[in-house]
């Protein structure tokens, strides 16, 4: 049964705060995988078919974790304070209240994965991440006729900070998250070519695909049973 539990998430001072994590599938399961989101819009997107994968692998006898990010969804900390180096050290610390075995990670948020076995769904680079938010800033000033580049919103955004698609990222997340690219030295990648239909951050709005989700948790279950 899926339930939020609380877990404790470091703080740059040394201390915790409490932060949130939906959790699924037996609790004595010997195979629990740690879920990170992707990151900004496409965690929106991808929400509900995060969710649609893990109900899954719960009816396989499988448990998942799926932690909030600082600043992000239920979490009270600002999003303004947060770096990637912050966020790198909550999903660890989530990894290791939870007693997680593995890690799926999703989208931008491979760039966040503990070192665990697991698997990176569909991985992308800080710096393409960090290009489609410019992309889609510059696309909306224009429509309001102003008119920016991604040189001069980066450079800005390095030096003061910036909001892009409704995040207001700081200078010092920026400067971090553009060099940042995905480690796969423990894990496997899955592209999205293996679910055989566009991925659905591709999409204008938030939707689900029960096809993409029966793929996706099939091939996690099954490389689950092979380890045990």
């Amino acid at each position: 049964m899926a339930e939020a539990l609380p877990w404790p998430c470091p703080l740059p001072d040394g201390g915790t705060a409490s932060e949130w994590a939906i959790t699924d599938g037996p609790p004595a399961a010997p195979a629990r995988l740690l879920i990170i989101p992707a990151l900004f819009d496409e965690a929106n997107k991808l929400r509900r078919f995060t969710r649609e994968v893990m109900r899954r692998l719960s009816a396989a006898g499988i448990a998942t974790i799926l932690p909030d990010l600082p600043g992000c969804h239920e979490s009270l900390q600002p999003l303004a304070a947060q770096t990637p180096s912050l966020w790198r050290a909550a999903m660890a610390a989530a990894a290791t209240h939870f007693a997680a075995t593995h890690v799926l990670a999703i989208r931008g948020g491979a760039l966040l994965a503990p070192p665990l076995p697991g698997w990176h769904y569909a991985p992308l680079a800080g710096a393409t991440q960090l290009r489609q938010m410019l992309r889609a800033r510059i696309l909306a000033s224009r429509e309001a006729g102003r008119e920016e580049t991604q040189d001069s919103l980066l450079a800005q955004g390095q030096q003061s900070g910036l909001t892009l698609a409704g995040y207001t990222l700081s200078p010092a997340f920026l400067r971090e998250f553009g060099g940042l690219v995905a480690a796969p030295e423990t894990v496997s990648t899955l592209p999205q070519t293996l679910l055989a239909a566009p991925g659905l951050w591709l999409r204008a709005e938030p939707g689900e695909d029960p096809a993409q989700a029966d793929a996706l948790a099939a091939i996690l279950a099954i490389a689950l049973r092979e380890e045990a």
